[in-house]
């Protein structure tokens, strides 16, 4: 082998040994999982003159990074009458969820919210800052959420 292909064959290998890392750690490397014993047995919902109230739920799982604010995504079931008085949410986006986290799916939420099988409520504003959490919850009671960038700031440039 001439020094060249050496040289190559190493560029290679390097390349693709930093893309399995990189898609390692976007999919599996930072998030961590919580489930009704290691999660919260109740969430906060917001009501439309913006006090919180929290509202008790059962079958907890979710995920959250602290790479990023907004990759929090949660499934439980809650009583829905408990949250009937709950400030709707407009232009909730469900954001796309790892494919191992197969409670979630964001493709299906839209679907729902679109046809009104489902609703979305403000379950936190500014849980961080410039992000709110965002719950759909369903008649029997199932729920979802996910954090989501809000339109509460003014355009700012570059430079803050």
């Amino acid at each position: 082998m001439t020094t060249g292909k050496i040289m190559v064959s190493m560029l290679v290998l390097t390349a693709l040994l930093a893309g399995l890392a990189m898609y390692y750690l976007q999919v599996y490397g930072f998030y961590e999982e919580f489930d009704e014993i290691t999660g919260p047995n109740e969430i906060t919902v917001t009501l439309p003159d913006g006090r919180a109230r929290s509202v008790e739920v059962e079958g907890f799982r979710a995920i959250d990074a602290s790479s990023s604010p907004i990759r929090w995504r949660g499934c439980f079931t809650l009583d829905p009458a408990e949250i009937a008085d709950a400030a709707p949410y407009t232009g909730a986006t469900p954001l796309n969820g790892p494919r191992w986290f197969r409670c979630y799916s964001a493709r299906g939420l839209t679907e729902d919210l679109e046809s009104g099988a489902a609703r979305a409520v403000l379950g936190q504003a500014d849980v961080r800052p410039d992000v709110d959490r965002v719950i759909v919850v369903y008649p029997d009671g199932r729920a979802f959420g996910w954090h989501q960038f809000n339109d509460k700031t003014p355009e700012r440039g570059v430079m803050d």
